[in-house]
């Protein structure tokens, strides 16, 4: 049976719609709290890995301990070809595990931006089916190079690497498109304070009303990508 170990960061960032078609498909799933510390279990009694994101930075190993054993493990998964989507810190985590360098954007990204697929991303089997430009959902102030050997499948005026891959089996996407309009609001009261250190630029109001109206194109393009990269599972 296939199932997905879920590596999670924080408690108010989940799977979110993703967690929806995985009981569509009768794939089972098992989050592993690293918050709170749980171990991580065996890679190979699992199909995939999703590493979700989270507020802290892949740098804050100190502050944040699990990280450590975290970048550990997906330098496993990596070794093993072991499938896996990254999202956020997530994609972070991959794109530092594979050598790459991670560090502070020149402006924090939050909110609805438009992101643009490579030639290699519009050639891509998991990006297949997705348009062009699309408007994603974005929080996040740290960037990350592109790991050598990967290919780059999406840009964006503001932060250029927005997704890479990794061979055939991993991908990492800066962006989030498992969100959903209760899950942005959690965040907003969750982040309030980062919020409010970012008020000239950041408007809230405009991000919720924004949600209104991307969330549904939104929703279509998460569904694609994820049916896609669930066909890697063996």
């Amino acid at each position: 049976m296939k199932n997905i170990l879920v590596f999670q960061n924080e408690e108010c960032e989940h799977l979110g719609v993703f967690s929806k078609i995985l009981n569509e498909n009768n794939i089972s799933y098992q989050y592993i709290k690293l918050y709170e510390e749980e171990e991580i279990p065996n890679l190979n009694d699992y199909s995939a890995i999703i590493i979700l994101g989270g507020p802290m930075n892949v740098y804050e190993e100190r502050k944040y301990p699990f990280l450590k054993k975290e970048n550990s493990s997906i330098k496993e998964a990596l070794k093993i070809n072991k499938p896996m989507l990254g999202i956020c810190l997530g994609a972070q985590i991959i794109a530092r595990a594979a050598g790459a360098k991670v560090y502070p954007a020149k402006r924090k990204e939050i909110g609805w931006f438009t992101i643009d697929l490579t030639i290699e991303g519009r050639e891509d089997n998991v990006f297949k089916g997705l348009e062009r430009q699309f408007n994603v959902f974005q929080w996040h102030g740290d960037t990350f190079d592109i790991p050598t050997e990967s290919s780059k499948l999406a840009t964006s005026n503001l932060i250029p690497n927005q997704a890479f891959s990794i061979g055939k089996t991993t991908y990492a996407l800066q962006f989030h498109l498992e969100v959903t309009n209760q899950m942005i609001s959690e965040w907003v009261n969750r982040y309030a304070d980062e919020l409010a250190s970012l008020k000239e630029e950041v408007d809230t109001y405009k991000m919720m009303k924004c949600s209104e109206h991307y969330m549904q194109p939104l929703n279509k393009h998460a569904s694609l990508l994820f049916s896609n990269f669930l066909r890697l599972l063996r």
